[in-house]
């Protein structure tokens, strides 16, 4: 008797419910910056709410937030300032959460180098990766030192940054990340040193920014996974050599030494509140963009970035 009323509890209950299936592009290759991401899935959290998460690496950089706007990607990953200029453009995208909320970006050169301030560079080669915002951003920088691009060679070394300064084919670098070129340099025993962005005039902005299109996004979908990753984040702050362990042991790739390096100097910079958002920030930096000629016009903070939570 009691055997069948527990198989009759059993059907009663049903099937469990499937879980919620969402992609994420990310920006590049799975490393450090993207720890709250991979740690959810690892500890579970996503799981606790009730999504399944597939994590995708794009071929190509350029791809994340188009697929995005496209409705091929629940999320992307993207940066700030590039989402601003895919906006003026008419890209159907939105900022709805942060990953990183602080500049990695930086101006690079050789520690011991003939580059000691920023007006040492007249005259002098600097390389990049990126056309247009990175040369804005040189712009300003340059600027303050009362400089332009024209004192300046520019250098499209595509994405061979360090590799570039260290072999002496360039004086400067902008673009590169300080949690990653500066580690890899020191590795090399060809140490480097960072002018940062947001010490040389320019606004702070988000460094990665998850994005979606507003018209074909499941809110809800997003909040869960902007809850799981900030429960992530905690517990990255919280055990930060714990996290690692986790981290890196998805794979066997990333258990090296610049991947070790980069953890350290990245955790400390994850979004605390990943939901949240500085609508002055946003509003700083297309003002700067709209400044330097980048953008035409200038958008409402709400036609490029969102609060979930607080609508």
């Amino acid at each position: 008797m009691r055997k069948l009323s527990f198989v009759l509890a059993l059907m009663a209950a049903g099937p469990a419910a499937a879980a919620d299936k969402m992609t994420v592009v990310l920006d590049w290759f799975i490393n450090p910056d993207h720890g709250p991401i991979i740690v959810a899935r690892e500890k579970g959290f996503f799981a606790e709410q009730d999504l399944e998460v597939e994590i995708i690496a794009p071929s190509d950089p350029s791809e994340p937030p188009k697929m995005a706007a496209a409705g091929r990607a629940d999320i992307a990953i993207d940066y700030q300032y590039q989402l601003h200029l895919a906006v003026a453009n008419g890209l159907p995208l939105r900022r709805v959460g942060t990953l990183i909320g602080t500049p990695l970006n930086c101006l690079l050169v050789l520690e011991d180098g003939p580059v000691a301030e920023i007006a040492d560079l007249k005259g002098r080669k600097i390389g990049y990766s990126v056309a247009g915002v990175e040369e804005a951003l040189l712009g300003k920088i340059l600027g303050n030192a009362g400089l332009t691009l024209d004192d300046v060679e520019l250098v499209n070394v595509n994405w061979s940054l360090s590799p570039a300064l260290m072999a002496g084919q360039v004086d400067a670098v902008i673009g590169a990340f300080r949690n990653f070129e500066l580690n890899q340099m020191e590795i090399e025993e060809v140490p480097g040193r960072c002018f940062y962005l947001e010490e040389e005039g320019l606004p702070p902005y988000d460094e990665l920014i998850y994005v979606a299109n507003p018209e074909l996004m499941d809110k809800d979908k997003v909040l869960r996974f902007l809850e799981a990753t900030e429960q992530a984040t905690h517990f990255i702050v919280n055990h930060p050599e714990e996290a690692w362990e986790v981290f890196s042991g998805t794979a066997k790739e990333l258990r090296d030494e610049l991947n070790e390096k980069a953890w350290a100097d990245t955790w400390p910079r994850f979004s605390l509140a990943p939901a949240g958002l500085d609508a002055g920030r946003y509003a700083r930096f297309e003002a700067f963009l709209q400044e330097t000629g980048m953008v035409e016009g200038r958008r409402l903070v709400s036609e490029i970035a969102v609060d979930l939570g607080a609508e």
